[in-house]
């Protein structure tokens, strides 16, 4: 988001200093272990789904920009037990806003993908036009284009302090003080170092993804698309064998909690990290449950309603928050660094941002 934001704002002119406690691309975050899903038919309702496709319109003009390849149009094919989860409300949605979907039952998926085992009350919803984005590669594109747009980097600096008065913010650093009239906070899992200047309701958590060898090449990226997996378990997400990595899996919800300061528990610590993953494409994908050939451990930073927080600071104006962005954020990070940068610029985004208030929170104690 920082450094989607950073570009927005340097090719507009504004002079623009990005710090990063890393250096990006980097892994101390939830951008690294590539790909991530991009969808249009999105849940949360009418603001998800503009933003969805409007990010969409960004990636292309990235591409384009860089001449990188960072979107695959592979598709993505969601699935659910009718008992946990339906899709009706995104059908609804994506039909006003003419997103192109298919609407399957468990005998039509079983039939176009035999690789796949659903029950017959299992229902999906394929998105032709979705994909995955290449999450390294996207960070890199948005660096170099910041760059040249004449944005300055500083990496492996930590912010220190941070002190907002009427008209400008002071930002310490572990090397240096720097002076601005606008900032934004966009620190990931990493906002609870920024207390108490700003205090926000997000529950970082452990994440692991492992991507399996499979069986055959009916899994591979030409002919197998993204998924999503709803089941009576919990939720699952994962990608095709992409130039013979192997199919990459990762489940949404639940994690060992996690924060600044703690050892993050490598891939393999708790026996759950490689048994969950495995049994769920024992269950309905047995072809690509073979050797485990990667493994990674990333964060998520959760907020109370998984909806992200993007608004101003509660007592300063001119300090921007862009967190909270709960597992499915990455895809939406071309167009919310056009929201924070319209914001800084303009004092207004033409995306309906009601959805992503720190307000709503008010009542949370």
């Amino acid at each position: 988001m920082g450094m989607s934001a950073g570009y927005e704002l340097a090719r507009r002119g504004l002079k623009t200093l990005l710090i990063d406690a890393f250096n990006p691309p980097h892994i101390m975050g939830s951008h690294h272990g590539e790909p991530r899903l991009i969808r249009h038919a999105y849940a949360g309702g009418e603001a998800y789904v503009r933003m969805a496709l409007r990010a969409d319109e960004k990636w292309v003009e990235i591409e384009e920009r860089t001449g990188e390849k960072l979107l695959d149009r592979a598709g993505v094919l969601n699935m659910a037990d009718t008992a946990v989860y339906s899709y009706e409300a995104r059908r609804d949605d994506a039909s006003a806003l003419d997103v192109h979907v298919e609407w399957l039952d468990a005998a039509d998926i079983n039939r176009r993908w035999p690789n796949i085992k659903l029950p017959e009350h299992y229902r999906g919803m394929y998105e032709p036009n979705a994909g995955y984005l290449f999450s390294e590669k996207c960070i890199e594109a948005y660096k170099r284009l910041a760059l040249e747009a004449g944005a300055e980097l500083l990496p492996n600096t930590f912010v220190t302090g941070i002190k907002a008065e009427q008209g400008g913010v002071t930002v310490q650093t572990n090397h240096e003080s720097f002076a601005a009239g606008h900032v934004i906070l966009s620190a990931g899992a990493w906002f609870k170092t920024l207390e108490p200047f700003i205090s926000l309701p997000i529950r970082t958590i452990r994440k692991v993804v492992g991507w399996f060898e499979p069986a055959d090449s009916s899994f591979n990226s030409e002919v197998f698309p993204g998924f999503t997996l709803g089941t009576q378990n919990g939720g699952y997400y994962g990608f095709p064998s992409i130039r013979g990595a192997g199919l990459k899996i990762g489940r949404h919800d639940t994690g060992e909690h996690w924060q600044p300061g703690d050892e993050l528990a490598p891939f393999g610590a708790f026996p759950e990290d490689e048994d969950d993953l495995r049994s769920v494409l024992e269950a309905f994908m047995p072809g690509a449950a073979g050797k485990l050939l990667r493994s990674a451990v990333c964060k998520y930073e959760h907020t109370p309603d998984d909806n992200f927080i993007i608004d101003s600071h509660p007592e300063h104006a001119n300090v921007l928050l862009a967190g909270g962005f709960s597992g499915h954020g990455f895809k939406f990070s071309s167009v919310v660094g056009e929201i924070l940068a319209d914001l800084v610029e303009k004092g207004k985004s033409e995306q309906d941002l009601r959805l992503f208030s720190l307000s709503r929170f008010a009542a949370i104690t």
